[in-house]
């Protein structure tokens, strides 16, 4: 296996996509372990790992975020939570927390959601008077809830590359986002009472009743995704081109969507879930791999050398992924370490629910960790502060974060109870 880590690290090192990184290095391994012959099967295994019927609900669900994006609801977004809290103390910055798990259980993706709100937000929160470098560390850490809370595309991943429940999946990672919001909430308010952060107007009424009226629909998208995988009416892949009419209608409704409007939606979409797709194609050769070098089962055994304790692997297990969190997407991590991880899930006893639950967390928090991860050097080029100081302001909140991951991992409630009672 050292051939295939030095050709994807050397590789990553290079500048090289991932993807190709992934996909060179299993070749490599294959040609110089004398396996040559097989890589003639690999574009079969390429093409078998993408041939699921349930991938098809990639593309509609960006394709429905897209279009919400693309329809103005963004803005709507901010402007609700805006009339909901943005008279309290600093309100902006709880602004950002609320906008950030509105949006997503539209977007579906933490690097998405950073993107879109960190332009609206960050200069915001700027002129009310909240230094810019917590502005961005506050965008960037929210932006997490983007990875877990329903429709996100890794638990899709997660869900085809594992074979647990896509629907279940939603249903879990919908009290951690709360959770997550919850804490993100708390501080937020005690950094403004603390650093005494202004005060804005309260919205009046009218204006609250009308913000509600316009942003209402958009957020009844991940109830209704729910709702509907769980009580039967269509699958996770149905849900999906429900979620790409109703996005179709609420911009048609507000007269928000034009046809150049659509056509851009439907270019971001190609190009978003072609990239998905290449990782997950890529993913059977490592598959390939490992399986045949028996990996998982290496590795397990030395884990197990060090200590049998689940809570002791447990610890290790998300230290490990936060680390790869830190350097790669959390689709590669998922695609790299699957194999492995179901076979660390069988070894903590841990329900394959709740276990799926943590990994995803673990690796989208990794993206927000300091010092390379990728959703503080998205807020870092939107808001022009320097990585240290935006670094320096994430660590309290990537802190909260991590309770909620210890929570998920220690007390099987917490992502379990909501799926629970739904029978």
């Amino acid at each position: 296996m050292g051939s295939f880590f030095g050709i994807f690290l050397v590789l990553l090192f290079l500048g090289v996509p991932i993807a190709l990184a992934l996909g060179i290095g299993g070749v490599g391994y294959l040609y110089f372990s004398g396996h040559s012959a097989l890589i003639l099967a690999l574009p079969q295994r390429m093409m078998a790992g993408v041939d699921q019927f349930i991938l098809l609900t990639i593309p509609l669900f960006v394709l429905a975020g897209m279009l919400m994006n693309m329809g103005g609801v963004t803005d709507r977004i901010v402007v609700f939570a805006r009339a909901l809290i943005g008279h309290r103390k600093g309100g902006m910055s709880s602004v950002t927390v609320l906008s950030s798990g509105f949006f997503a259980g539209i977007a579906g993706s933490a690097a998405a959601e950073a993107s879109a709100l960190g332009s609206i937000l960050i200069p915001s929160m700027a002129k009310q008077g909240v230094p810019a470098a917590y502005a961005a560390a506050l965008v960037g850490v929210s932006a997490v809830m983007g990875g877990i809370i329903p429709p996100s595309i890794t638990i899709i991943i997660y869900g085809v590359l594992s074979g647990t429940s896509i629907g279940q999946l939603f249903i879990a990672g919908v009290v951690p986002g709360i959770l997550v919001a919850a804490g993100l909430l708390i501080y937020a308010s005690w950094r403004a009472r603390r650093d005494n952060f202004p005060t804005t107007p309260k919205t009046a009424w009218p204006e609250r009743i009308q913000a509600t009226v316009r942003t209402l629909p958009a957020l009844l998208l991940p109830a209704i995704i729910l709702i509907g995988i769980r009580a039967g009416i269509f699958t996770a892949t149905e849900a999906a081109a429900v979620a790409v009419a109703y996005a179709t209608l609420i911009g048609l409704i507000y007269r928000d969507l034009t046809m150049e409007r659509v056509w851009n939606a439907l270019v971001s979409t190609a190009v978003v879930s072609a990239s998905i797709l290449f990782i997950t194609a890529m993913a059977s050769i490592v598959s390939f791999v490992f399986t045949l070098e028996g990996v998982p089962a290496k590795i397990a055994s030395s884990v197990l050398a060090i200590s049998d304790n689940p809570y002791l692997i447990l610890l290790m297990l998300n230290i490990v992924l936060l680390i790869l969190g830190m350097f790669l997407e959390p689709i590669s991590i998922l695609i790299l370490t699957m194999p492995i991880l179901l076979k660390f899930q069988a070894l903590i006893g841990m329900d394959p629910v709740q276990f799926g639950i943590m990994v995803i967390l673990n690796s989208v928090i990794g993206m927000a960790t300091p010092p390379v991860g990728i959703l503080l050097f998205i807020v870092c080029a939107v808001s022009g502060e320097p990585l240290t100081k935006v670094s320096k302001e994430a660590v309290p909140l990537i802190l909260i974060t991590i309770a909620v991951l210890a929570l998920i991992a220690l007390v099987p409630p917490v992502s379990l109870m909501l799926g629970r009672s739904f029978g």
